[in-house]
C-alpha cells in the first residue's frame, strides 16, 4: 500500500539464505498460521520484465523473493501464504505462478486479468488450473466506481467466479463500498474478498460511516474481510491496538469465520515495522478474540478461501 526502501531488505536475504527449512516441510504443516496477502517479486527483469511503462528504480525494495518472505513469516509459524500478482508486472502473472510451482503446498494465488479483453473466462479457468483462486480487481484512478463494476468484462468475471468458486478480490477504498455491495447482491453466488479493510483508516482514523459501509456488507454471506495493512492504517505505529475497535466490530458483524488476517508483505516490515508485530496483533494483543477467533482468523478462513 505503499512504498519502503531497499536498504530494509538487505538484512532479509542474509537472513533467509541461513535458513534450514525446506519449502517443502514448509507447506506440509497444515496446522500453522496462513498468511492471506503477500507480494513477491525479483530483481531478474530479463526472465520476469516489467510491465510498459515501469523501471526497475521504481521496484520498492528492489527485491522480494519467496526465500526473502519466509525469513519473516516462518518465526512466528506462518506455513502458507496467499500470493497476490504484484503490479509491477500487471496482466503477467508468470513469476508468481512460477513460485507457486517452485514451493508446493506453500502458495495459493490472486492473479490479475484484464477484465476488458476478450476470453476473460477462459483465462481465469486456465489459471484457476494453475493453484490461482482469486482474481485482484480494482478501479485505480477511475472515478465513476459504478460504471467500472458495471461493465461487460466485469460482469463476465463476477459471473465466471460465481461458476468456479473464485474469489473476487477487491483492492478498493471506502467510497466504492455501496456500489460493491450491489454487486454482491446482483451476484449472490460469487465469493468476494475485502482486502485491507477497504482501507478504512487509512487517513489516521476510523471513519464512523466509512466503517458502517464496510459492516453492512456483512449482510452478503459470501463476502470475508482481510484484517490486513496494519502498518497502513490508524496510528500506522506498533503495536496498533488502537485499530482493536475496528477489528471487533468486523468480528461482531462478520464473524471470525468471515475474516481472515494478512501481512501485507513486503510493506509491512519497512522501517518502523516487522512482522511480528503484524501477527501478535491478532494472535496475542486483543483480548477480545477467543481462541476460536484466532484460530478462524490465522488459518481456517483462508484455508477455506484459497486452499480448498
Amino acid at each position: 500500500m505503499k512504498s519502503i526502501t531497499r536498504r530494509s531488505f538487505l538484512q532479509s536475504s542474509t537472513i533467509a539464505a541461513a535458513s534450514l527449512t525446506s519449502s517443502a516441510s514448509f507447506g506440509q504443516q497444515q496446522d500453522g498460521h496462513i498468511d492471506a496477502h503477500v507480494h513477491v517479486w525479483t530483481p531478474d527483469t530479463e526472465r520476469y520484465p516489467l510491465a510498459e511503462g515501469l523501471t526497475r528504480g521504481g521496484m520498492k525494495p528492489g527485491s522480494f523473493t519467496p526465500e526473502q518472505l519466509f525469513a519473516h513469516c516462518k518465526p512466528e509459524g506462518v506455513s502458507r501464504i496467499v500470493l497476490i500478482q504484484m503490479s509491477y508486472y500487471k496482466t503477467d502473472n508468470r513469476y508468481m505462478l512460477d513460485m507457486m510451482a517452485a514451493h508446493p503446498g506453500v502458495f495459493s494465488g490472486v492473479a490479475i486479468v484484464d477484465a476488458d479483453a476478450s476470453g476473460v473466462a477462459g483465462r481465469m479457468r486456465d489459471l484457476k488450473k494453475q493453484g490461482v483462486r482469486g482474481f485482484r480487481v480494482s478501479p485505480g484512478g477511475q472515478k465513476d466506481i459504478a460504471a467500472w463494476l458495471g461493465s461487460r468484462g466485469m460482469a463476465e468475471m463476477w459471473k465466471t467466479a460465481a461458476d468456479e468458486g473464485l474469489n473476487i478480490c477487491l483492492l478498493i477504498g471506502p467510497d466504492a463500498l455501496g456500489a460493491v455491495g450491489k454487486m454482491c447482491a446482483r451476484y449472490p453466488m460469487t465469493p468476494v474478498v475485502i482486502d485491507h479493510f477497504a482501507r478504512i483508516g487509512v487517513t489516521g482514523s476510523v471513519v464512523r460511516d466509512e466503517l458502517d459501509g464496510l459492516l453492512q456488507l456483512s449482510k452478503h454471506s459470501q463476502v470475508t474481510v482481510k484484517t490486513s495493512a496494519f502498518y497502513a492504517l490508524g496510528k500506522k505505529t506498533p503495536p496498533y491496538t488502537d485499530l482493536g475497535p475496528m477489528i471487533r466490530e468486523c468480528r461482531d458483524s462478520f464473524g471470525a469465520k468471515r475474516l481472515m488476517w494478512a501481512s501485507d508483505c513486503p510493506f509491512q516490515v519497512g522501517p518502523g515495522h516487522n512482522y511480528h508485530d503484524s501477527i501478535a496483533l491478532i494472535r496475542d494483543r486483543l483480548d477480545f478474540l477467543s481462541a476460536d477467533d484466532k484460530e478462524w482468523m490465522l488459518r481456517k478462513t483462508a484455508e477455506r478461501v484459497f486452499f480448498s
